[in-house]
């Protein structure tokens, strides 16, 4: 991926941008696309998924992304702190169960850990009530582009030239000079590396949200799950080992629970809340809502969070969604993603492995 050349020379241009496109493009696994934004021909949930198993082949039984990933479970132990904010239980003193994922971005279920700068945690929270409270997070602190018609158009500019098997440079390059956006995103992913644990990572939201108090007051916020711990170095380590995450986990679990806190920034008037390229100013009150706590990892293909479609928009009352258009995208292109792996593992004879199709 990294070739030797002199600093000026087209050859580093063109490592440079495979570098940033490779990261761009599994940061847009993290989301969905779907609606009716592209005139004259609307661009539906199906060909959103379509777009991605052009660029990427299809895993029959898998998630179209996010495909390599662990079960994990657990509960929140909320402090109260965030009441004077939501009404929602999950914020109540107590603990509320939560069954979650921790994943990599992209189609490939057996992508090396290594291949990627990006993680992800994905939520599902039940509270007594029955309501749920589902998130996917992922550890970046932008996401590239704000709108559904740059996303679209930033997978297509992925696509793999059949010639070559990758994207075309000229492609992407053409695709950034369009939305300079994502030069935030492409600031960060220069330097981004694949950390040695799921345990040691930050996961952010992202996309904005809205807490509603019991008299209806609304508070646009974002949320990010805060890593207690530190050391990267303990665990099964990456050296020759395409699965270290899994293993690095359940070496970790083995000693006790893992925690996060959930810290919730509010905004100020006139923050944006509709551009997930966009980070807030610093000088935001933050308010630490509780703590996450993991003691327990199975592996998907029998875990609880095997069928759980982690919907962004499946919010109890309390929490809504704001306007960014990013949401109700995601939400559609997740049920598609869950239509189309559901149906293939019912038709798997006897419980036998997917393995991958390459699309034509």
């Amino acid at each position: 991926m990294h070739d030797a050349a002199p600093p000026d020379s087209p050859l580093r241009r063109f490592g440079s941008w495979t570098l940033i496109a490779a990261a761009v493009v599994v940061a847009a696994g993290a989301f969905g696309y779907v609606g009716g934004w592209l005139a004259p021909q609307r661009l539906t949930p199906d060909k959103l998924v379509d777009q991605f198993q052009h660029n990427a082949g299809t895993f029959a039984g898998y998630r179209r992304n996010h495909a390599k990933g662990v079960c994990v479970a657990g509960y929140f132990d909320s402090n109260g702190q965030a009441q004077a904010y939501s009404m929602a239980q999950v914020f109540a003193v107590g603990r509320t169960p939560v069954v979650g994922r921790f994943a990599l971005p992209g189609s490939n279920p057996y992508a090396p850990d290594g291949s990627v700068p990006i993680r992800s945690m994905a939520l599902r929270f039940t509270q007594p009530n029955g309501q749920q409270w589902r998130t996917g997070m992922n550890s970046m602190p932008v996401f590239p582009v704000a709108t559904p018609q740059a996303f679209f158009a930033q997978l297509q500019a992925q696509q793999p030239d059949p010639a070559t098997g990758k994207p075309d440079p000229a492609k992407v390059a053409a695709f950034f000079a369009a939305h300079p956006e994502t030069a935030a995103f492409r600031a960060w992913a220069k330097t981004a590396k694949p950390s040695a644990s799921f345990a040691t990572e930050s996961y952010s939201s992202l996309n904005a949200f809205v807490f509603v108090d019991a008299q209806g007051k609304r508070q646009p916020v974002r949320w990010r799950m805060v890593a207690e711990a530190t050391d990267a170095s303990v665990g099964a380590g990456m050296a020759g080992d395409a699965n270290y995450l899994a293993a690095d986990l359940t070496e970790r679990l083995a000693r006790g629970p893992l925690r996060w806190h959930l810290l919730v920034t509010l905004a100020n008037p006139g923050d944006p809340t509709d551009d997930a390229t966009k980070t807030w100013p610093d000088d935001r009150r933050t308010i630490d809502a509780g703590t996450l706590v993991i003691d327990a990892a199975t592996p998907q293909q029998s875990g609880e969070c095997r069928d759980i479609n982690y919907d962004p928009l499946v919010l109890p009352e309390g929490i809504a969604a704001s306007d960014d258009p990013l949401l109700p995208a995601r939400s559609a292109a997740y049920a598609d993603s869950y239509l189309r792996r559901t149906s293939e593992e019912a038709h798997l004879p006897g419980g036998a492995a997917p393995r991958p199709e390459k699309q034509p």
